[in-house]
């Protein structure tokens, strides 16, 4: 795997857990509104939805880069829907994204070395 690889999968990690949490923020807004006078939804909508729309971008761009299979990418989709997925996700993002660096320079130093 190569460091551009690598970087997808991080860029992918990065937005995980943010966009986890905005979810989360938005059901307590979404909650509050119908509780309260208190209505964020507007704002936590729009701050979701750019969190989604990148999540959904760096998903594409890993899934295609990391050749990943159907049911890897699925997950990691499915993943992103759910309340607490985004959480899931980062934490097996974290493992692949460590594990693919260390491939790409271990593979950079075997052709320097070679």
């Amino acid at each position: 795997m190569d460091l551009k690889t690598a970087s997808a999968i991080r860029r992918l990690r990065l937005v995980s857990a943010p966009e986890a949490v905005s979810f989360l923020v938005l059901l307590l807004c979404s909650v509050l509104k119908r509780t309260t006078d208190f209505n964020a939804v507007p704002v936590m909508g729009a701050v979701h939805g750019v969190l989604f729309i990148l999540y959904v971008i760096f998903w594409l761009d890993a899934w295609n880069r990391t050749k990943w299979s159907f049911g890897t990418a699925a997950l990691y989709f499915v993943l992103s829907v759910l309340p607490t997925g985004g959480f899931f996700a980062e934490r097996k993002l974290r493992r692949e994204s460590e594990n693919a660096v260390i491939a790409a320079r271990a593979r950079e130093e075997g052709t320097v070395n070679a």
